[in-house]
């Protein structure tokens, strides 16, 4: 896999963490219309990170 598609998959997991966990918290931008979703959301956006991070580390 390519560095660079590492590198967006870790850009792509931090930005939805930083959607649905503001949404989780503050109710930005969604007002919490589904607590479940957004949970489930950060845990797959984690997920997502782990992999892409350790992806790009192995590849070194």
């Amino acid at each position: 896999m390519p560095k660079a598609l590492c590198i967006v998959g870790t850009v792509v997991a931090v930005l939805l963490l930083l959607v649905f966990g503001l949404d989780l918290v503050v109710g930005i931008p969604f007002h919490r219309t589904s607590m479940v979703m957004d949970v489930g959301c950060v845990i797959c956006s984690l997920a997502l990170g782990y992999i892409s991070w350790a992806t790009l580390k192995e590849q070194k």
